[in-house]
C-alpha cells in the first residue's frame, strides 16, 4: 500500500514540475511576443508626417491611422489608402474600389493634391 502512494506522490511531483516549467516558458514567450508586437506597431515617422500634412492642408479629408498605412476618407467614403514602403514600387494600384498609393518617403503637398484628385 505504501508503494502505491509513493508512485502517486512521484507522479504528482513530476506533473507539478512540468507545469511550473511550462508556465515559466509561457511567460517568457509572452514577453518576447509583446516585444515584437511593439516593434511592429512602432510609429512610422513618415506616416505621422504625412498624416499631419493631410490634416493641416486637406481639412475635408478624414485620416485614420493604421499600423502600416493611412486610410483617407471624405464624408464617410473611403477615398484612398496610403503606404510608405521602400520595398514596394512607387505608384498606384487598386484594392477593390480603393486606390492604394505607395511612396518611398513623405510626399509633397503637390503630390498629395494630384493623387487625391485622381483617387476621387
Amino acid at each position: 500500500m505504501i508503494d502505491g502512494i509513493w508512485w502517486l506522490v512521484i507522479l504528482f511531483t513530476i506533473i507539478a514540475i512540468l507545469w511550473f516549467v511550462a508556465k515559466s516558458r509561457g511567460a517568457k514567450a509572452g514577453e518576447k511576443h509583446k516585444g515584437t508586437k511593439s516593434k511592429n506597431t512602432a510609429p512610422n515617422d513618415a506616416l505621422q508626417k504625412t498624416s499631419a500634412i493631410l490634416k493641416q492642408h486637406f481639412p475635408d479629408y478624414q485620416v485614420t491611422r493604421k499600423a502600416n498605412h493611412l486610410l483617407i476618407s471624405k464624408q464617410g467614403n473611403k477615398i484612398a489608402m496610403m503606404t510608405i514602403d521602400k520595398k514596394l514600387a512607387i505608384g498606384q494600384r487598386r484594392l477593390g474600389d480603393v486606390p492604394v498609393l505607395n511612396y518611398h518617403r513623405v510626399p509633397s503637398r503637390a503630390q498629395l493634391t494630384a493623387n487625391l484628385q485622381d483617387a476621387e
